[in-house]
């Protein structure tokens, strides 16, 4: 990672020298003013940048300039504009959302392999209310060298799964380009971790590589549906046997647009995806807001159960943003009333969603990832159930401090999706239900999904990957621990107010083993629990 690093840019340097010996030309009089003028200018103008297009066109490591050829450059020379004067007239790198400038160019610097280090101190308001910090030892630990990885899969699952911390979130072909869904996989496979399908079905690009699969089933059963759009067992089970499965995940709602059903606007529904969704074209694909298998929490329970033996015994689980608190209380009941367990959660939450969504959706509705997955871990914990689910998490992770956060309050694992977009070249352009990416990520026109080249992005992926864990390998040891799963909330602390700081074991309060059966006083889940029930999602009365 240690790379050198030159101030500017080849393409900065090479421009700066015609310029320099252009003006030497005209001040030394060894072409005439004129002749200059009108001839030689334009002819070395548009010479140039003929030259510099083709050079863009066939150039495989910038996806903008293939799509977008000399006009580009002028973002690359903005980008090159030095820091201090760069904070005078455009965002400074705390600014920019979703994603901060300084996360994107962290994820941009580990997926080419450059440096990624920082000068001159943070650059963080360690003052301001909701600064948040990790704890380190004064006796720290050697680095790990394993990959941290756990293992997924309870007593019911036959096939348990070795899954890496770190994994792709769900991300749909059709969401994205055929490219991009290539290299992700084939990223995934080099790596050893999972790339979650999303709920679009399993696309030939999914399977051409071979990368750990977690098959994602929405309301829409793409790739397991009748044609009136029911769930198919036969199918699911013949699909599920397939090698490169290795769990199944049922997809309750998502952060993006909880409650609202999945979307992929017409403008992105090829022929393509029309065959492998079994959709019509020149429509909006639109998955229920509500799955027709089950419509109460013991059916949805059971369903799970039979996604596992469909599957063949791999891990079977499901994925949420919480939303009412006594409906996911309810599974909870479910569980414990037909002894059926899924081997895992994915907490995701509001602030998480790659599609597109109303606003309203997008930014008021669902509960945050940190609070929903504090709130599951609990929750599990409350019915003695922790210690045979695992829970991942899944909103706005891009960072080794996200995955270390969101372990000390209760995952076990973290999946991203906006993060692996960066590694591809995802400029944070905000045009990905357009079908008009300028990077070819999200989109499913042809000529623009070229200038995403794989082989190159392949590492890109990898290279992401292998880096944030390597960061967070360095985390956990300057703790003074030696794998993520021993990160406690005491490891974290958040400013409350310019003058009061809590940790984290004083903001996310556990409940105790079994709490909830034997009944509990916590404000946070007493009545809820009590108007949960296993028979319906209803509250009771």
């Amino acid at each position: 990672m240690e790379t050198l690093m030159l101030p500017f840019s080849p393409r900065f340097i090479v421009l700066t020298i015609c310029a320099v010996v252009t003006a030497l030309l005209l001040g030394i009089g060894i072409v005439d003013h004129k002749v200059f003028d009108l001839v030689v200018i334009p002819i070395v103008i548009f010479g140039a940048l003929t030259l510099l297009g083709f050079r863009d066109l066939t150039q495989k490591s910038h996806a903008v300039l293939r799509n977008y050829p000399i006009s580009a450059h002028i973002r690359f020379l903005l980008e090159e504009i030095r820091p201090e004067m760069r904070q005078y007239f455009f965002e400074s790198e705390k600014d920019g959302m979703p994603f901060s400038r300084d996360t994107r160019a962290l994820v941009y610097q580990r997926a080419k392999m450059v440096l990624d280090k920082r000068p001159f101190g943070t650059q963080e308001d360690v003052y301001r209310e909701g600064y948040e910090w990790m704890h380190h030892s004064m006796a720290p630990k050697p680095h790990a060298e394993e990959k941290f990885r756990i293992t997924i899969g309870g007593p019911d699952c036959k096939q348990p799964y070795s899954a890496s911390v770190f994994n792709i979130s769900a991300m749909s072909f059709g969401a994205l380009s055929p490219n991009a869904v290539r290299a992700l996989n084939a990223g995934a496979k080099k790596g050893g971790f999972a790339h979650d399908t999303g709920e679009g079905g399993l696309s030939p690009y999914h399977r051409e590589n071979g990368g750990d699969i977690i098959w994602e089933i929405g309301s829409g059963y793409f790739g397991c549906r009748h044609r009136d759009g029911s769930f198919d067992p036969e199918e699911f089970a013949r699909v599920a046997s397939g090698d490169q499965i290795k769990m199944v995940e049922l997809k309750v709602s998502q952060g993006a647009k909880p409650g609202h059903g999945g979307v992929l606007p017409a403008a992105k529904v090829s022929e393509e995806i029309s065959k492998i969704r079994g959709v019509a074209m020149g429509e909006d694909c639109i998955s229920p807001a509500y799955h027709r298998a089950f419509s109460t929490p013991l059916e949805m329970v059971a369903f799970i159960g039979e996604m596992r033996r469909l599957s063949g015994g791999k891990p079977a689980g499901f994925k949420l943003c919480i939303g009412h608190p006594w409906e996911f209380l309810a599974i909870c009941k479910a569980m414990l009333q037909t002894g059926i367990y899924p081997d895992f959660i994915v907490v995701d939450g509001n602030e998480g969603g790659t599609g597109a969504a109303p606003l309203e959706f997008m930014d008021h509705l669902g509960m945050p990832m940190r609070e929903g997955v504090n709130f599951v871990h609990n929750a599990l914990i409350g019915i003695n159930a922790r210690d045979r689910i695992k829970i991942g998490a899944s909103g706005k992770v891009a960072t080794a401090f996200d995955l270390a956060r969101a372990m000390a309050i209760g995952a076990d694992w973290c999946n991203s999706a906006r993060g692996f977009m960066f590694s591809l070249g995802c400029i944070q352009s905000l045009s990905c239900h357009t079908d008009r990416c300028p990077t070819g990520v999200t989109t499913q026109d042809p000529s623009r999904n070229r200038a995403l080249v794989v082989p190159d992005k392949i590492e890109r992926v990898y290279n992401y990957h292998h880096s944030t864990l390597h960061a967070l390998t360095e985390l956990i040891a300057a703790a003074g621990l030696e794998h993520p799963q021993e990160i406690r909330p005491i490891h974290f602390s958040q400013r409350t107010s310019t003058t009061e700081v809590c940790t984290f074991a004083q903001l996310y309060p556990s409940l105790r083993p079994g709490e909830l059966i034997d009944g509990t006083s916590d404000v946070r889940f007493r009545e809820a629990w009590a108007m949960a029930r296993a028979d319906s999602f209803a509250p009771n009365a």
